[in-house]
């Protein structure tokens, strides 16, 4: 289906039009983070901590007085800075082992493929939370513990379509055309995968940020005094019964941004025949 027909079919569903909307919303309020939020997200100013809501703090502050619309603006770029690092490292490699694994099959199949199954038979979250502890809370360290145990579900789903693709009258002509190796493998198996990967990783992309806020509540993300959602909710756990809103501000931009992704990938979805 071309570009064109996709967009049609896609902007026909409102839910996936409000999804990409938020996103964008999102997005943009992150990069223009600088130009919009009211105050500095590391300055405190204890005598004005635990703030309720008011002219001056519009969704009050926290409990070293740094204001929390500030924060919850400025935390929207390590989380969705980590979505982007996760996504692009993530689906390269699961395509390379899929397609490799599915075309050429034999030794080089089982090899991988046996790889990828005992890694899919490890808690994610768990293994994630290993790695980090190993080698150190951090954006970076917090972005390859994700992507360690995200890419096998790239590789399977790739591998499936490969199997499925190098036994085709496509791939046969291309061949008989002298398109071999590598070139057929770019140019012609590639492309075919990658549909199926842009739905599964627009759906991922909400679990993603539930990841990366886990860790940051952990204290397993980005390093304090860093603005973070998943931080800023393990601060405001502390004092949730009174002043409930420094978790409660930072919980529903999760919940929204994750939400937003999901209507968006079932856009994508549907935009693509269900596949």
């Amino acid at each position: 289906m071309s570009g064109t027909g996709l967009w049609r079919r896609w902007r026909r569903s409102a839910a996936a039009m409000i999804g990409a909307a938020v996103v964008a919303l999102v997005l943009g309020t992150a990069l223009a983070a600088p130009w919009i939020a009211p105050y500095d997200p590391l300055a405190q100013d204890v005598a004005d901590r635990l703030q309720p809501s008011s002219a001056r703090h519009w969704l009050g502050t926290d409990g070293l007085g740094r204001d929390v619309l500030s924060r919850l603006i400025y935390g929207a770029r390590p989380t969705l800075g980590l979505v982007a690092l996760v996504a692009l490292l993530m689906v390269p490699i699961g395509l390379a082992v899929g397609v490799l694994s599915g075309f050429y099959g034999g030794l080089l199949e089982r090899a991988l493929m046996g790889l990828t199954n005992i890694t899919m038979a490890l808690p994610q979250l768990v293994l994630a939370l290993a790695f980090v502890g190993l080698m150190g809370p951090g954006l970076i360290n917090a972005a390859l513990a994700l992507v360690l145990t995200g890419w096998p579900a790239y590789a399977r789903l790739a591998r499936a379509e490969t199997t499925l693709l190098r036994r085709s009258d496509y791939i046969a002509a291309a061949q008989m055309q002298g398109i071999v190796g590598l070139r057929l493998l770019w140019g012609h198996v590639l492309p075919a995968c990658w549909p199926a990967m842009q739905v599964r990783l627009a759906l991922d992309l909400a679990s993603i940020i539930l990841a990366a806020a886990a860790l940051g509540f952990l204290g397993l993300g980005v390093r304090p005094p860093t603005a973070e959602w998943g931080m800023m909710i393990a601060d405001g756990s502390k004092v949730v019964f009174d002043q409930w809103w420094i978790a409660a501000v930072p919980g529903i931009a999760i919940l929204v941004v994750s939400l937003s992704f999901n209507l968006l990938a079932d856009g994508i979805r549907d935009a693509r025949g269900g596949r």
